[in-house]
């Protein structure tokens, strides 16, 4: 009764919520990499590709169920409990939106694949690795110049992502694609824009819990 008492009382160890977050970040990254590889690959080659689609999005799920249910569990954490949530939500939001562009991709049966898009996929996997190391900083900072060098570099993807997306939007209605055409390319493109700015929005909520408890 004590040891239950004691163990609701006492901080838990920060490491078991950093962890979580860590494993959200990781999963988001393969996930990336899962949808260059789609975009990079043979049309046959592709279902074998999404089998990963599923694993990739229990873990994520798994990630964010643990770190709800440790954080039900204490009275005492080591940043805003709001802060957490915040976190560990957008941390799958960012997967979830990623492995729809990869499901999307099967369902729209496009055969091959331009530039644009395979441009996006490399600054897709810029995001999220620079994310996944943003969120390992986050374990480890001591200082804020760290986390807002992590910031700065996400902000930096996300604008090139922006110069990318204008410009395939302006091709796309350049009047060369029939309807159907243009509305599947503007839902991949739109897609992996969301992905790419969920990244820099829990950039942002890193950077916002390092302030407030520096």
């Amino acid at each position: 009764m004590i040891a239950q008492l004691l163990s609701k009382l006492l901080p838990p160890p920060e490491n078991r919520f950093y962890s979580y977050f860590e494993e959200a970040g990781e999963v988001c990254e393969l996930s990336a990499q899962l949808f260059y590889q789609i975009v990079n690959s043979d049309p046959k080659e592709r279902d074998a590709c999404l089998v990963h689609s599923q694993a990739y999005k229990k873990r994520a799920v798994l990630a964010l169920e643990g770190s709800m249910t440790l954080l039900n569990s204490s009275f005492i954490t080591p940043i805003d409990r709001e802060d957490i949530q915040l976190i560990s939500t957008s941390l799958y939001k960012c997967t979830k939106s990623v492995l729809k562009a990869c499901s999307n991709l099967r369902s729209y049966n496009i055969d091959s694949y331009n530039d644009f898009v395979k441009k996006q996929a490399e600054i897709l996997i810029k995001a999220t690795e620079e994310l996944r190391n943003n969120i390992a900083t986050f374990r480890k900072a001591s200082s804020l110049e760290e986390v807002a060098k992590c910031n700065r570099l996400i902000k930096e993807t996300e604008n090139k992502g922006d110069e990318i997306l204008a410009a395939a939007t302006e091709e796309l209605f350049s009047g060369k694609y029939d309807a159907i055409y243009v509305l599947k390319l503007r839902d991949i493109y739109k897609g992996i824009e969301n992905a790419v700015d969920r990244c820099s929005v829990i950039s942002d909520l890193v950077m916002s819990v390092v302030l407030k408890h520096n």
